[in-house]
């Protein structure tokens, strides 16, 4: 991590609170990529050794398992955006800046909001004062590079779902009641409490023409 903290850190930013947004992407992650959920919170240490007592250092994780793709379903993210205008915030820390947002026009408001609020931002590779042209530069390029990263991710999922189509080998999830035998077809579930719950579903809607 870049040292380079002269003139960054003073005594109107200290005087603020540190804020660390942690994030995983899908609850699938949060529960096998523990590391990474490890190294987000690590991240405590770094505004401890910055200046910032621990007990004013805010962690933000209420929107573990929720894609950085749009601001719009975390609330997180909305409750550490509202901290920052209200000049409540010194410092904001994450691991990577696409914990924080992989949506540029989300990045660009959350940098431009620290610009405007003096408040710094803070990851695993450095910190940056994005009230300086050069600093602001170097997490505008940040963001488009985590963006582009997104779509290239999303490429190689889509391709390898094509792959498997044209190979006749894609699965995809059935509905309730219905699972995949050992040989791979669809065949109705073994579970007859499962297959009792379908049925009741079934026999009530066809006798009230109601599906609630």
């Amino acid at each position: 991590m870049s040292t380079d903290t002269a003139g960054k850190v003073d005594a109107a930013r200290l005087a603020r609170d540190a804020y660390l947004y942690i994030r995983q992407s899908t609850l699938a992650q949060v529960t096998h990529n523990t590391e990474s959920t490890l190294r987000q919170y690590d991240l405590r240490g770094r505004a401890v050794a910055l200046g910032w007592p621990a007990a004013r250092i805010h962690v933000i994780d209420v929107d573990q398992g929720h894609s950085g793709a749009s601001a719009a379903d975390r609330e997180g993210f909305k409750h550490l955006v509202a901290e920052v205008s209200l000049g409540r915030a010194g410092i904001v820390l994450g691991l990577e800046c696409s914990r924080l947002a992989r949506n540029n026009a989300d990045w660009h408001l959350l940098l431009e909001i620290c610009a405007y609020n003096d408040t710094l931002i803070c990851d695993e590779d450095g910190l940056y004062d994005p009230t300086t042209f050069n600093n602001r530069l170097a997490g505008g390029m940040k963001g488009q590079i985590s963006e582009a990263e997104l779509h290239f991710l999303r490429v190689r999922m889509q391709g390898g779902l094509l792959a498997k189509a044209r190979r006749g080998d894609l699965r995809t999830r059935l509905p309730i009641g219905l699972v995949h035998d050992h040989g791979g077809k669809v065949t109705l579930d073994p579970d007859a409490d499962v297959r009792g719950a379908v049925a009741l579903l079934m026999d009530t809607f066809t006798a009230t023409g109601r599906s609630r």
